[in-house]
């Protein structure tokens, strides 16, 4: 049983190499092009107010509140976490007249997130506290598949744009030039996503079950579905990468073999499969769950047409860029000139879709507490 757990674990790992986010501070780097992300932790925090809320009411906090932000990636995402669950829990404790509690923050992600990047902006963070508020910042390496913090010690786990990620590409499918499910793909296609994000969001919630305190909060948001059929909802801008990946194949820069054994690591669930799952696996009460929607090019607004197609593609591009090279070149094993050559056909065949129709993204966000 031991040995078959580390192998588990270095699997995880193993797939970890290619799963981390761009590095560094770059052009194209997750710091530099994550500002979709920062609108939907925004769009997400009346639910995460509520949620501390509801700790908050039920007594008093802690001397010290532990929480974690899993998936925390690098750039100023995570630390913008932190910083609202501190002025959310001085405000409650400003109308309650009680004392601030100290923190502990745990930043988790794959051991080859940029870590270094994010500690270098840490002793800013520490000189912009106010108010005599103190917070102790931790790396946590590690996958969130597994175990990652002693029983019964955090209040807080907080997660944005992490759990719809699988812990593996379901195996053995076959998707006829597709890297996700689309509206021809088999059946089987669909069945291998669900039940390998089932498997995976079960663990999650089984293993944090374990590390929260009873009366503790996890609030999650996912990239997700509006409706049950995921053929009639299928995410566009995946099957536009599928066609820029084809006219690589086309163009003799990739195999054919390569594209057919890549299968995207990804599911957009619908909002009652997450019901389901957090009912049988029976740890967590499900306190709330709110649907909103955000536009692929977080700085469009919300008319029927773009406002710049064009622009919007490469700006989209560039946001997908940063999440997705690692693992496009860990699998293709891409040179940087076709990696150029890749985005530009990306944002290409984006552009070529906003002329028609806006793009969007559904998210779902859910706010679990501990039984």
């Amino acid at each position: 049983m031991g040995q078959q757990k580390d192998r588990g674990v270095a699997e995880v790992m193993a797939r970890g190499k290619f799963l981390h986010m761009n590095a560094g501070n770059g052009e194209c780097s997750y710091a530099r092009s994550s500002t979709l992300q920062r609108m939907v932790i925004l769009k997400a925090k009346p639910v995460l107010e509520d949620a501390i809320r509801k700790m908050f009411n039920s007594g008093e906090f802690p001397k010290c509140f532990n929480m974690a932000d899993l998936g925390c990636s690098s750039g100023p995402n995570t630390l913008f976490t932190v910083s609202n669950v501190m002025k959310i829990v001085q405000r409650l404790c400003h109308e309650k007249s009680c004392k601030m509690p100290e923190f502990q923050a745990y930043l988790n992600d794959l051991p080859d997130n940029d870590f270094n990047t994010l500690f270098k902006s840490i002793p800013l963070f520490y000189q912009n506290l106010k108010d005599g508020a103190n917070c102790f910042i931790s790396g946590m390496p590690g996958s969130f598949y597994e175990r990652l913090f002693p029983t019964k010690t955090l209040q807080l786990v907080h997660s944005s744009y992490s759990l719809h990620w699988l812990s593996q590409s379901p195996e053995k499918i076959e998707n006829n030039n597709s890297i996700y499910i689309t509206r021809t793909s088999p059946p089987q296609v669909f069945e291998a996503y669900k039940k390998q994000f089932e498997k995976d969001f079960s663990r999650f919630l089984q293993l944090r079950s374990e590390e929260i305190v009873t009366g503790g909060h996890m609030l999650i948001t996912f990239i997700g579905r509006s409706i049950p059929d995921p053929h009639g909802y299928h995410c566009v801008h995946l099957d536009l990468l599928s066609e820029s990946l084809i006219d690589l194949v086309h163009e003799g820069l990739i195999e054919q073999a390569e594209l057919d054994s890549f299968n995207y690591p990804f599911y957009s669930p619908y909002k009652d499969e997450l019901k389901k799952i957090v009912e049988m696996e029976g740890s967590f009460d499900l306190d709330n769950l709110e649907i909103f929607q955000v536009n692929w090019d977080e700085r469009d607004n919300d008319d029927d047409i773009c406002f710049d197609a064009y622009s919007s593609g490469k700006h989209v591009a560039k946001t997908m860029r940063a999440v997705l090279e690692q693992m496009l070149v860990s699998h293709f094993q891409f040179g940087e000139s076709i990696v150029d050559y890749l985005f530009e056909r990306y944002a290409y065949h984006l552009a070529c879709h906003l002329l028609v129709q806006k793009g969007k993204f559904c998210n779902i966000v859910i706010s679990l507490r501990k039984k």
